[in-house]
Protein backbone atom coordinates (compact mmCIF):
# COMPACT_ATOMS: atom_id res chain seq x y z
CA UNK A 1 0.00 0.00 0.00
CA UNK A 2 1.60 2.94 -0.94
CA UNK A 3 0.53 6.29 1.11
CA UNK A 4 -0.03 9.32 -0.90
CA UNK A 5 -1.36 13.11 -0.23
CA UNK A 6 -3.80 14.81 -1.74
CA UNK A 7 -4.40 18.66 -1.56
CA UNK A 8 -7.70 19.94 -1.82
CA UNK A 9 -7.94 23.39 -3.53
CA UNK A 10 -8.48 26.48 -1.18
CA UNK A 11 -12.25 27.65 -1.48
CA UNK A 12 -11.35 30.86 -2.33
CA UNK A 13 -9.64 29.76 -5.47
CA UNK A 14 -12.33 27.63 -6.60
CA UNK A 15 -15.16 31.06 -7.57
CA UNK A 16 -18.22 30.16 -8.83
CA UNK A 17 -16.82 25.93 -8.46
CA UNK A 18 -16.42 25.07 -4.96
CA UNK A 19 -18.79 22.15 -5.10
CA UNK A 20 -17.78 21.21 -8.91
CA UNK A 21 -14.13 21.08 -7.85
CA UNK A 22 -14.48 19.08 -4.23
CA UNK A 23 -16.63 16.32 -6.17
CA UNK A 24 -13.57 15.87 -8.92
CA UNK A 25 -11.14 15.72 -6.10
CA UNK A 26 -13.07 13.43 -3.68
CA UNK A 27 -13.92 10.85 -6.68
CA UNK A 28 -10.33 10.87 -7.77
CA UNK A 29 -9.60 9.43 -4.16
CA UNK A 30 -11.81 7.25 -4.12
CA UNK A 31 -9.79 5.46 -7.03
CA UNK A 32 -6.60 6.01 -5.77
CA UNK A 33 -8.27 4.04 -2.56
CA UNK A 34 -9.51 1.01 -4.73
CA UNK A 35 -6.47 0.82 -6.70
CA UNK A 36 -4.57 0.02 -3.27
CA UNK A 37 -3.12 3.71 -1.68
CA UNK A 38 -3.35 5.00 1.52
CA UNK A 39 -4.59 8.49 0.89
CA UNK A 40 -3.89 11.43 3.88
CA UNK A 41 -6.29 14.47 2.60
CA UNK A 42 -5.44 18.14 3.35
CA UNK A 43 -7.20 21.15 3.10
CA UNK A 44 -4.54 24.14 1.21
CA UNK A 45 -4.57 25.71 5.03
CA UNK A 46 -3.96 22.64 6.32
CA UNK A 47 -0.89 21.71 4.36
CA UNK A 48 0.87 24.38 5.17
CA UNK A 49 1.09 23.95 8.53
CA UNK A 50 1.67 20.32 8.67
CA UNK A 51 4.34 18.36 7.73
CA UNK A 52 4.09 15.76 4.70
CA UNK A 53 5.28 12.68 5.26
CA UNK A 54 3.83 10.65 1.99
CA UNK A 55 6.60 10.13 -1.28
CA UNK A 56 3.47 10.96 -3.16
CA UNK A 57 1.56 14.28 -3.29
CA UNK A 58 -1.88 14.83 -5.55
CA UNK A 59 -2.78 18.56 -5.27
CA UNK A 60 -5.42 20.89 -6.91
CA UNK A 61 -3.75 23.83 -4.74
CA UNK A 62 -3.79 27.41 -6.35
CA UNK A 63 -2.36 29.55 -3.51
CA UNK A 64 1.24 30.72 -3.68
CA UNK A 65 2.36 29.72 -0.53
CA UNK A 66 0.71 26.20 -0.89
CA UNK A 67 2.89 26.27 -4.64
CA UNK A 68 6.25 27.54 -3.12
CA UNK A 69 5.63 24.36 -0.65
CA UNK A 70 5.11 21.83 -3.57
CA UNK A 71 8.01 23.04 -5.10
CA UNK A 72 9.93 22.37 -1.95
CA UNK A 73 8.59 18.64 -2.31
CA UNK A 74 9.51 18.46 -5.50
CA UNK A 75 13.24 19.78 -5.19
CA UNK A 76 13.15 17.24 -1.93
CA UNK A 77 12.71 14.62 -3.97
CA UNK A 78 8.65 13.94 -3.60
CA UNK A 79 6.94 13.52 -6.41
CA UNK A 80 4.37 16.25 -6.79
CA UNK A 81 1.12 15.90 -9.53
CA UNK A 82 0.28 18.48 -10.81
CA UNK A 83 3.83 19.58 -10.42
CA UNK A 84 4.13 23.06 -8.20
CA UNK A 85 6.46 24.07 -10.88
CA UNK A 86 3.99 24.10 -13.50
CA UNK A 87 1.03 25.19 -11.50
CA UNK A 88 2.96 28.11 -11.87
CA UNK A 89 4.07 28.06 -15.86
CA UNK A 90 -0.21 28.21 -15.86
CA UNK A 91 -0.64 31.74 -14.46
CA UNK A 92 -1.20 34.19 -17.56
CA UNK A 93 2.35 36.07 -18.47
CA UNK A 94 4.53 32.38 -18.29
CA UNK A 95 1.78 30.53 -20.20
CA UNK A 96 1.40 32.86 -22.26
CA UNK A 97 5.33 33.31 -22.71
CA UNK A 98 6.20 29.71 -23.07
CA UNK A 99 3.07 28.67 -25.05
CA UNK A 100 4.06 31.10 -27.92
CA UNK A 101 7.74 30.16 -27.78
CA UNK A 102 7.14 26.62 -28.01
CA UNK A 103 4.73 27.47 -31.48
CA UNK A 104 1.47 26.30 -29.73
CA UNK A 105 -1.08 28.35 -31.53
CA UNK A 106 -2.51 31.10 -29.73
CA UNK A 107 -3.50 34.12 -29.84
CA UNK A 108 -1.57 37.05 -30.81
CA UNK A 109 -0.63 38.91 -27.46
CA UNK A 110 1.22 41.00 -25.55
CA UNK A 111 2.60 41.79 -22.43
CA UNK A 112 2.77 45.01 -20.46
CA UNK A 113 3.13 47.03 -17.39
CA UNK A 114 -0.04 48.43 -16.02
CA UNK A 115 1.72 51.18 -14.41
CA UNK A 116 3.12 52.61 -17.80
CA UNK A 117 2.15 54.65 -21.10
CA UNK A 118 0.85 52.79 -23.59
CA UNK A 119 2.76 52.13 -26.70
CA UNK A 120 0.92 53.28 -29.73
CA UNK A 121 2.72 50.36 -31.27
CA UNK A 122 -0.33 48.54 -29.82
CA UNK A 123 -3.19 50.54 -30.68
CA UNK A 124 -4.47 47.93 -33.60
CA UNK A 125 -4.40 45.09 -30.85
CA UNK A 126 -5.72 46.89 -27.58
CA UNK A 127 -9.53 48.04 -29.82
CA UNK A 128 -11.19 44.33 -29.72
CA UNK A 129 -9.33 42.06 -27.13
CA UNK A 130 -9.38 40.52 -24.07
CA UNK A 131 -7.27 41.98 -21.20
CA UNK A 132 -5.81 38.94 -18.17
CA UNK A 133 -4.04 39.94 -15.18
CA UNK A 134 -0.48 38.59 -15.22
CA UNK A 135 0.80 37.63 -12.24
CA UNK A 136 -2.02 34.87 -11.28
CA UNK A 137 -4.82 32.68 -12.12
CA UNK A 138 -8.42 34.41 -12.39
CA UNK A 139 -9.95 34.58 -8.91
CA UNK A 140 -12.59 37.62 -10.02
CA UNK A 141 -14.74 38.42 -12.74
CA UNK A 142 -12.62 41.69 -13.44
CA UNK A 143 -9.12 39.84 -13.44
CA UNK A 144 -10.38 38.78 -17.03
CA UNK A 145 -12.23 41.54 -19.15
CA UNK A 146 -13.20 42.00 -23.25
CA UNK A 147 -12.79 45.18 -24.50
CA UNK A 148 -14.03 47.39 -27.43
CA UNK A 149 -12.31 50.31 -27.53
CA UNK A 150 -8.46 51.54 -26.56
CA UNK A 151 -9.88 53.63 -23.47
CA UNK A 152 -11.62 50.78 -21.91
CA UNK A 153 -8.30 48.84 -21.96
CA UNK A 154 -6.45 52.07 -20.16
CA UNK A 155 -9.19 51.96 -18.11
CA UNK A 156 -8.81 48.46 -16.95
CA UNK A 157 -4.79 48.91 -16.68
CA UNK A 158 -5.33 51.50 -14.61
CA UNK A 159 -7.63 49.60 -12.07
CA UNK A 160 -4.95 46.38 -11.80
CA UNK A 161 -2.41 48.88 -11.23
CA UNK A 162 -4.16 50.44 -8.23
CA UNK A 163 -5.21 46.46 -7.25
CA UNK A 164 -1.44 46.01 -7.50
CA UNK A 165 -1.60 43.62 -10.45
CA UNK A 166 2.15 44.84 -12.33
CA UNK A 167 1.76 42.80 -15.43
CA UNK A 168 -1.23 42.23 -17.73
CA UNK A 169 -1.28 39.76 -21.14
CA UNK A 170 -3.26 41.19 -24.03
CA UNK A 171 -4.67 38.66 -26.13
CA UNK A 172 -6.53 39.53 -29.50
CA UNK A 173 -10.47 38.68 -29.77
CA UNK A 174 -10.52 35.43 -31.88
CA UNK A 175 -13.96 35.16 -33.81
CA UNK A 176 -15.09 31.39 -33.80
CA UNK A 177 -16.78 29.14 -32.27
CA UNK A 178 -15.80 28.57 -27.97
CA UNK A 179 -15.05 25.31 -26.79
CA UNK A 180 -13.84 23.76 -23.58
CA UNK A 181 -12.21 20.66 -23.24
CA UNK A 182 -10.21 18.60 -20.51
CA UNK A 183 -7.78 16.35 -20.81
CA UNK A 184 -5.16 13.48 -18.36
CA UNK A 185 -1.87 13.64 -20.41
CA UNK A 186 -0.57 10.45 -21.27
CA UNK A 187 -3.87 8.48 -21.35
CA UNK A 188 -6.87 8.00 -23.82
CA UNK A 189 -9.12 10.69 -21.84
CA UNK A 190 -10.55 14.08 -23.78
CA UNK A 191 -13.37 15.99 -23.55
CA UNK A 192 -14.82 18.73 -25.33
CA UNK A 193 -17.74 20.50 -25.59
CA UNK A 194 -19.54 23.99 -26.72
CA UNK A 195 -20.03 25.94 -23.58
CA UNK A 196 -23.01 27.98 -24.43
CA UNK A 197 -25.00 24.15 -25.06
CA UNK A 198 -24.27 23.30 -21.46
CA UNK A 199 -24.57 26.68 -20.00
CA UNK A 200 -21.53 26.19 -18.11
CA UNK A 201 -19.60 29.13 -17.40
CA UNK A 202 -18.01 30.31 -14.50
CA UNK A 203 -17.94 34.31 -15.10
CA UNK A 204 -20.23 34.40 -18.33
CA UNK A 205 -16.77 35.19 -20.79
CA UNK A 206 -18.26 33.09 -23.08
CA UNK A 207 -21.24 35.08 -24.09
CA UNK A 208 -18.82 37.55 -26.11
CA UNK A 209 -18.22 34.86 -28.73
CA UNK A 210 -21.76 33.87 -28.92
CA UNK A 211 -23.79 30.61 -29.91
CA UNK A 212 -20.97 28.03 -31.49
CA UNK A 213 -22.29 27.50 -35.34
CA UNK A 214 -20.29 24.23 -35.23
CA UNK A 215 -17.39 25.24 -37.15
CA UNK A 216 -15.13 21.66 -38.60
CA UNK A 217 -12.11 20.78 -37.02
CA UNK A 218 -9.60 18.13 -36.11
CA UNK A 219 -10.67 16.77 -32.80
CA UNK A 220 -7.41 14.54 -32.56
CA UNK A 221 -5.62 17.72 -33.83
CA UNK A 222 -7.00 19.59 -31.08
CA UNK A 223 -5.90 16.72 -28.51
CA UNK A 224 -2.41 17.20 -29.95
CA UNK A 225 -1.83 20.38 -29.22
CA UNK A 226 -3.36 20.22 -26.12
CA UNK A 227 -0.60 17.58 -24.75
CA UNK A 228 1.85 19.50 -26.66
CA UNK A 229 0.94 22.43 -24.30
CA UNK A 230 0.75 19.99 -20.86
CA UNK A 231 3.82 18.75 -21.57
CA UNK A 232 5.46 22.27 -22.08
CA UNK A 233 3.92 23.75 -19.25
CA UNK A 234 4.90 20.37 -17.04
CA UNK A 235 1.34 19.49 -16.34
CA UNK A 236 -0.83 16.42 -16.86
CA UNK A 237 -4.07 16.92 -15.22
CA UNK A 238 -5.42 19.67 -17.53
CA UNK A 239 -8.55 21.95 -18.80
CA UNK A 240 -8.67 25.15 -20.79
CA UNK A 241 -10.53 26.97 -23.75
CA UNK A 242 -10.49 27.55 -27.38
CA UNK A 243 -11.51 29.03 -30.31
CA UNK A 244 -12.34 27.62 -33.88
CA UNK A 245 -12.04 29.81 -36.68
CA UNK A 246 -14.76 29.21 -40.26
CA UNK A 247 -12.20 27.78 -41.71
CA UNK A 248 -11.12 24.38 -38.77
CA UNK A 249 -8.29 26.98 -37.18
CA UNK A 250 -7.65 26.24 -33.66
CA UNK A 251 -5.70 28.45 -31.10
CA UNK A 252 -5.45 28.15 -27.36
CA UNK A 253 -6.86 30.52 -25.16
CA UNK A 254 -6.54 29.61 -21.86
CA UNK A 255 -4.98 26.37 -20.29
CA UNK A 256 -5.35 25.16 -17.03
CA UNK A 257 -4.02 23.04 -14.73
CA UNK A 258 -6.46 20.63 -12.93
CA UNK A 259 -9.70 22.08 -13.46
CA UNK A 260 -13.20 20.92 -11.42
CA UNK A 261 -13.85 18.42 -15.09
CA UNK A 262 -17.47 19.17 -14.24
CA UNK A 263 -19.06 18.18 -17.18
CA UNK A 264 -17.58 14.87 -17.66
CA UNK A 265 -16.09 14.11 -13.84
CA UNK A 266 -17.31 10.58 -13.68
CA UNK A 267 -15.49 9.49 -16.99
CA UNK A 268 -11.89 11.47 -16.05
CA UNK A 269 -11.36 10.74 -12.43
CA UNK A 270 -10.01 7.02 -12.98
CA UNK A 271 -7.93 8.23 -15.54
CA UNK A 272 -6.86 10.83 -13.17
CA UNK A 273 -6.31 8.10 -10.83
CA UNK A 274 -4.64 6.16 -13.23
CA UNK A 275 -1.82 9.21 -14.43
CA UNK A 276 -0.71 9.56 -10.41
CA UNK A 277 -0.33 5.93 -10.25
CA UNK A 278 1.48 5.97 -13.70
CA UNK A 279 3.53 8.65 -12.63
CA UNK A 280 4.73 6.72 -9.48
CA UNK A 281 5.46 3.59 -11.44
CA UNK A 282 7.59 5.45 -13.33
CA UNK A 283 9.76 7.66 -10.35
CA UNK A 284 9.85 4.20 -9.13
CA UNK A 285 11.22 2.53 -11.88
CA UNK A 286 13.87 5.31 -12.23
CA UNK A 287 15.04 5.17 -8.56
CA UNK A 288 15.59 1.14 -9.19
CA UNK A 289 17.75 1.88 -11.86
CA UNK A 290 19.54 4.85 -9.93
CA UNK A 291 20.75 2.34 -7.47
CA UNK A 292 21.62 0.02 -9.75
Amino acid sequence: MTKIAGIRRGTQYSPNHIGNDAAIFSLVVKHLLELGNEVAEYSEREFLQSTIDADIVFNMARDKKSIKKLQQLEDEGKLVVNSGYGIENCTREKMTNLLISNNIPHPESVIVSTNKPFSVKYEKLVSNCWIKRGDFHAIHREDVSYTSTQEETENILNEYALRGITTAVINEHLKGDLIKFYGVAGTRFFHWFYPDEQSHSKFGWEAINGKAVGNTFNVSYLKEICNRAAKVLNIYIYGGDCVVDSEGNVKIIDFNDWPSFAPCRTEAAPYIAQCICDRMKEKMELLFLEQL
